[in-house]
């Protein structure tokens, strides 16, 4: 039972990013990743809890701003191709 509660969790957090922009893509992906690491570094001092929650909130700031640097492409029409704008 505990097996398929795990998939349904799994297979609900990543229906949840189907209709996601951009930067909301990468500002979770930090986020989730932070948390990750967050956690695992935290856990060597004792407090996992409060490092995953630090850690979530650098790497959403880190996907967040790595979102803004990035320039934007716009499909340009028939033969025109991709551009920067």
């Amino acid at each position: 039972m505990r097996k398929f509660t795990m998939m349904a969790v799994a297979a609900l957090g990543l229906s949840a990013c189907a209709g996601l922009n951009d930067t909301q893509q990468r500002t979770a992906t930090g986020a989730l990743g932070g948390a990750a690491l967050g956690g695992i570094v935290g856990s060597f001092s004792g407090n996992a809890g409060l490092g995953a929650l630090l850690g979530a909130g650098v790497g959403g700031a880190g996907g967040y701003l790595y979102d803004q640097s990035q320039p934007r492409r716009q499909y340009s029409g028939r033969g025109g191709g991709y551009r920067n704008y």
